[in-house]
């Protein structure tokens, strides 16, 4: 199915808002993903989940319905890179189109070498620059378990790349950060990933991640936040370049919560 199939699937299906589900929140808060987040911390993050689900509309595409419970657990997720950022970083673009597992894209991709090929694949996420985020909500479901894995934050930072145009793996930098040290940090371990990836190795991180810059940024992402110890072990200077851009220390809030030893 194109795109174009797929907004005519969504015809009817919007909630042009959805209130935070209490009970899914509490259970949210057990999940590893936010161990370690000080009662300060997670009050902030529920008003800038609150804040997404007053602002996007959700609406459930191939058979899926969103309900609140549901629009909650994105939110949760969506709301943690932005902890330190503020909810403006979000602004600009207004749906979040749900599918009840991985669907199905089709469209023209461009290679490295400017050739664009017809493609057909599934897919647990897609985010569009200035347009909706789609997602997988089984892929959701799996997210948050402090293993590396979480759609949600992978989209969103697709959706922070862009704010400085196409995604690229660069986002637009804080006053004071060093681009240069961004640029050089993150291509080195991208280059070092790629290479390994060819070479047939076993990595720490997942080889998804060599596909691009832009999905080397996001994967990554994903690490800082649900496996921030692996990251730091595999890549230490992009972890810093990421705790310098997200204004946080995730391996700090581990280390807090007792789940790893302190290096």
């Amino acid at each position: 199915m194109g795109w174009s199939g797929v907004f005519a699937s969504l015809l009817g299906q919007g909630n042009d808002s959805l209130a935070l589900d209490e009970r899914a929140w509490q259970a949210l808060m057990e999940s590893p993903l936010f161990d370690g987040l000080s009662l300060e911390d997670r009050g902030r993050l529920r008003e800038l989940a609150m804040k997404l689900l007053a602002d996007k509309a959700f609406s459930g595409a191939g058979g899926a319905e969103v309900d609140a419970g549901m629009a909650t657990a994105i939110a949760a997720f969506a709301a943690l890179p932005v902890l330190n950022l503020g909810y403006g970083w979000y602004e600009g673009w207004n749906e979040i189109v749900v599918y009840p597992a991985e669907f199905v894209y089709e469209g023209e991709q461009m290679d490295e070498v400017g050739v664009v090929h017809h493609v057909r694949h599934a897919r647990s996420g897609e985010a569009w620059e200035g347009g909706p985020m789609v997602l997988s909500w089984q892929d959701v479901e799996y997210s948050g378990q402090g293993e590396g894995f979480n759609v949600v934050i992978h989209e969103f930072a697709h959706k922070l790349d862009m704010k400085s145009g196409d995604a690229n793996g660069r986002p637009p930098l804080h006053s004071g950060m060093d681009a240069q040290a961004w640029a050089d940090n993150f291509l080195s371990a991208y280059d070092d990933l790629c290479r390994r990836v060819d070479l047939g190795e076993e990595t720490q991180i997942d080889p998804y991640a060599a596909e691009s810059p832009a999905e080397f940024f996001a994967v990554l992402t994903e690490y800082f936040f649900e496996a921030p110890d692996v990251l730091h072990e595999a890549y230490p200077e992009v972890y810093r370049q990421l705790m310098l851009f997200y204004l946080q220390d995730p391996l700090a809030r581990l280390h807090r919560s007792g789940k790893v030893a302190a290096r």
